[in-house]
């Protein structure tokens, strides 16, 4: 009996890991675009280094990085998906 119950103890456990690891980047994320939103300035949806440098300065430490196509302004797509990794 007591095998059963540790059986259902540790399954319990493992099924709601992910479930944990999922709303920990959902919290991540939406944290993410808070930030962003408030260091948009001009609110056109992209971020540029000036905007990066005052509000944001671990992305502004790694905007080269972070735009990877030199396209002078990063989205909150993109620091999410570098957040992620």
């Amino acid at each position: 009996m007591k095998v059963i119950f540790t059986l259902l103890v540790l399954t319990v456990a493992i099924l709601l890991t992910p479930i944990s690891a999922i709303a920990d980047d959902a919290t991540k994320n939406q944290e993410i675009a808070q930030r962003f939103a408030k260091c948009d300035t001009n609110h056109d949806g992209k971020l540029t280094k000036a905007e990066a440098k005052g509000c944001m300065p671990r992305i502004y430490d790694h905007f080269s990085y972070i735009d990877s196509g030199n396209k002078g302004y990063l989205t909150v797509a993109e620091i999410q998906a570098v957040a992620d990794r």
